[in-house]
């Protein structure tokens, strides 16, 4: 019988995802051997708004290059790139999904920030890390998949340093009624686990974080993705893009988060969180 965290890693693993990329790149015209981060932007940030998500997030704090950071739920790694590469910190990088974790280690390879990015498989609820041992915990689009919730943020906060960030930008529960799936996190609703707002704002102050940040993106997002959607349309995939990581349904999936978001079932949210 499959574990909660089995399944969840065979929904998102791609059988040799890694040449897939690189095929990709080839056909945009890019050389697999003379990458740099911003090549990768269109796969490897696998979350809404992608790239500007993130450059929106590290606007909101300092960081500096003797920071030691930890990305949750690392994918393949591309926020872990940015960060090194426009900080010139260094980042770690954990992911449940094996797959994501090699792919993740090549791309970072190929650009040169091996040294800078590491990415272990292992499980957000059970972080190999000491306590006390980063200056700043990231993590986008991760919690959704995760029921345990204060075990989630706690184990966060564990390895947070005492005035430690946490950096989220996350889906949440809205106010109407369940989802609409085939989603990217989820293909039905035993692998989604959704909080609503009021719940987890009450659930952060419990576990010892103080928000500096907290702001709705959820408008953002969804003219995200109807543009989107509308270029698909238009043009049909790109060759180097999210749909690499979702099959044939990334353009339902697309279209039911867009859905969910236009009534109400979902939010969006960044914040910046401070440990005590």
């Amino acid at each position: 019988m499959k574990t909660p965290d089995s399944s969840i890693a065979d929904h998102y693993t791609v059988a040799d995802l890694g040449n897939q990329i690189l095929d990709a790149l080839r056909s945009s015209g890019k050389d697999p051997d003379a990458l740099s981060v911003d090549d990768l932007a269109p796969v490897d940030e696998f979350h809404l708004r992608g790239r500007a998500a993130t450059e929106e997030l590290l606007g909101l704090l300092e960081i500096k290059p003797d920071h030691l950071l930890l990305d949750v739920g690392s994918g393949l790694g591309g926020t872990s790139r940015y960060l090194a590469t426009t900080r010139n910190c260094s980042v770690v990088g954990v992911d449940l999904t094996e797959e994501f974790c090699r792919v993740a280690s090549m791309l970072s390879a190929r650009v040169g920030l091996a040294e800078k990015t590491t990415f272990r498989q292992g499980s957000a609820l059970d972080l190999p890390f000491p306590d006390t041992h980063f200056d700043v915990a990231w993590t986008e689009h991760v919690q959704m998949n995760i029921g345990d919730k204060s075990g989630f943020y706690r184990e966060i906060v564990r390895t947070l340093k005492p005035g430690g960030r946490l950096v989220f930008h996350d889906i949440f529960a809205g106010k109407e009624g369940d989802l609409h799936f085939p989603v990217p996190w989820a293909k039905e609703p035993s692998m989604s686990h959704l909080i609503n707002i009021p719940d987890v704002e009450a659930l952060l102050r419990e576990v010892g974080l103080t928000p500096s940040h907290w702001q709705d993106n959820t408008t953002t997002s969804m003219a995200f993705i109807q543009s989107a959607l509308e270029r698909v349309k238009n043009q049909g995939w790109m060759p180097l893009g999210l749909h690499l990581l979702m099959g044939d349904t990334a353009a339902e999936k697309f279209q039911n988060v867009l859905r969910n978001l236009e009534e109400g079932r979902i939010k969006v949210i960044q914040a910046v969180m401070t440990k005590a």
